[in-house]
Parts: structure tokens; sequence; C-alpha cells
């Protein structure tokens, strides 16, 4: 096992960038201090050519640019907050409004921490002051991006804060089995343990309902093809120009697989694990409108469906919706969520 590091250029206010790169031998896996983004994800192929999984870019620049959140750990609220505003302890708490009426994601992809690295991991640190964004709560956040000799990557988020907030965190990686440069991710195979889903309204919130996927084209619990019904004519994948919705996990946890995804091209395959209750799969539905176009890693130009995230996550919307799991965070509590993304190849 070995972890480097190395100077990754600088951002606008004049800030450097340092990207570690986690290695076991078989599988590299590069991390950035700027938004604990993920880079890439070396995997040998069937050939045991090594491929780049993950969509990115090729300089701190094009982050700061770019509009995709490519591999970056998203927060203080992963997903959408309807109209930036939620009612706590009897008060209503306004954010900042990022995606026309509602708030997306926040800021923390967008931010540097502080790193250090163990034998086999990265630890990534930040306070976030008490307002970012409009949120209650000073944050002590501690990021763990740690690879097993298994090929596992381990994403591991634990969280205080000195008042009652609420918190939902993900990582935003872009996945392409066949290689980041490799186009349509489409027919790419996945298996996603989840019998309801989140169906979507207006500004793709959540209506609070809890659909089951019997039936629909969001039925993953037996594989198929990412773009098998992706153009089925469901109003829903409709309003999202495909796949863009959050999955409830029939068994969240670290033990079984909550999805499986494979690409035939590359023999590649990751099985995902979660301790989170839900997950959003979005297909890369407006890859081609990304400030940073043209400037992939490589010189790749990204185009829609190119790829694939799977969000852990809590629901969007959730401090809106009692009905759905508490986001909410007590003063002193501990957040702790872990994600596992686990590398096999199939020759």
């Amino acid at each position: 096992m070995s972890v480097t590091k190395r100077p990754f250029g600088t951002l606008s206010t004049g800030e450097a960038v340092h990207c570690y790169t986690i290695s076991n031998g078989m599988v590299s896996v590069s991390v950035l201090d700027y938004g604990c983004a993920i880079q890439s994800i070396l995997v040998p192929d069937r050939e045991e050519h090594p491929v780049d999984v993950v969509l990115g870019y090729d300089t701190a620049a094009d982050y700061e640019r770019g509009n995709s959140s490519f591999g970056a750990f998203v927060g203080r609220y992963a997903n959408r907050i309807a109209h930036s505003r939620f009612p706590l302890n009897g008060r209503i708490i306004c954010l900042k409004p990022n995606e026309g009426d509602n708030h997306l994601h926040g800021v923390l992809g967008k931010c540097l921490f502080e790193a250090e690295t163990g034998e086999s991991s990265v630890i990534f640190r930040r306070t976030s002051p008490a307002g970012e964004e409009g949120y209650p709560g000073a944050l002590d956040i501690v990021v763990t991006y740690s690879l097993g000799r298994d090929n596992a990557l381990r994403l591991d988020y634990q969280v205080r804060s000195d008042a009652d907030t609420v918190l939902n965190l993900t990582n935003h990686s872009y996945f392409n089995l066949s290689g980041h440069d490799s186009g349509s991710a489409m027919e790419q195979i996945l298996r996603l343990s989840a019998s309801r889903f989140t169906p979507l309204g207006p500004g793709s919130i959540p209506t609070g309902e809890l659909r089951n996927v019997e039936g629909t084209p969001f039925d993953f619990r037996a594989p198929k093809a990412l773009g098998r019904d992706i153009d089925a004519g469901d109003e829903q994948l409709k309003m999202g120009t495909g796949y863009d919705h959050n999955y409830v996990l029939d068994a969240p946890g670290l033990d079984k697989p909550f999805a499986v995804a494979e690409s035939g091209k590359t023999g590649i395959r990751m099985e995902c694990y979660t301790t989170q209750p839900g997950v959003q799969l979005y297909t890369g539905n407006f890859l081609d409108g990304d400030a940073a176009l043209g400037r992939g890693k490589g010189g790749t130009s990204y185009g829609n469906r190119e790829a694939f995230c799977l969000e852990t996550q809590h629901f969007p919307d959730s401090p809106n919706k009692p009905e759905f799991p508490s986001t909410l965070l007590k003063a002193g509590e501990l957040f702790h969520e872990v994600t596992v993304y686990r590398f096999r190849t199939r020759l």
C-alpha cells in the first residue's frame, strides 16, 4: 500500500491544490483536497490494462470552473431543499438559492480542505462556520477515503455541530466502467436493491410519495442495461430527461451490496454498500451543459448519458417532509455515514 502527494495547480484565489493517490498495487484512487473530489479511479480490465472509471478534470482551475460536481464531496445538504427554506426548532431557516428558487447540494464541493495521510488513507478536515449559506451551526467535518487490499474504496463521513442543524452528505462521482472517455454508459448493467423510489414534482422536488417500482421503468431489482427503459415515455423520466431520482434502499448496510454495476466491454464490476437509506441514480442527463465543457481529462468532451452516479444519501427535501427519514443533526451529536465502492474484474 502507498499514498503519494503531488501539486495539482492553483485556484483563482492563489491557493494551492494537491492530489493524493492511494494504491494497493492493483487499484489506485486519486483524490483532491479541493472539494475532497475523487479525481480518478484506475481499475484493471480483463486484459489487465488500467481503466479510469470516473469522469473528471486535469486541473484545479477546471474543478473550480465546472458545475457538474465531478467526484465532489457534496453538502451541507446533498440534493434539493424546496424554496431554499425549512422549519427548525420553531423557526424558518432560509438558505442561499442556487438552482432557481431551490437550494441544491451546497458549497462544500467547492471548498479547500486540510489533508493528512495514513498508510492507506487520506483524511480531510474543514470547519464550516455557522451561517454558511444560511445553515445554523458550526460543523467540524472529517472525511476519510481509504483503499483496502480487497479493492474496496471506503468513504467515511464524521461530523459534529455546535447547534441543531440539518445535514445530508454524499459523493458525486460519475462512473463509466468502460472508461471515462469511452462514450455512452447506457449499455452498462445495473442491479439496484430498491423496491420504491420518490417521484418528483415541479422543480425536481419529491412529492412525498414512496412509489413501488414494480411494473415501471424504475425497476432495477433484476439486472438490466441503464439505457433499456430510459426513453420509455414515462412522465417521471421525461421530467428528469432520464433517471435523476432517489431510490429507497431495501436493506442499507455494509454486509450486502445495495447495487452492482458492470461493463461488458471491460469486465469491470462495481459493488456498492452504504449505511444511508437512499441513493440518487443519475444518468448524466445534462453533462453537455457543464461550464468546463470540452475540458475533461485528456481533453475529453463529455456528453449526456456518458456516465452514471450512485449518490448515497438521505432523501431530498427531508427537512420539509417529516414522513421521510430525518436529517436533523442535534448539537453535539455525531453524524457518521459510510459508503463503499468495491471493484472486481470478470475474466
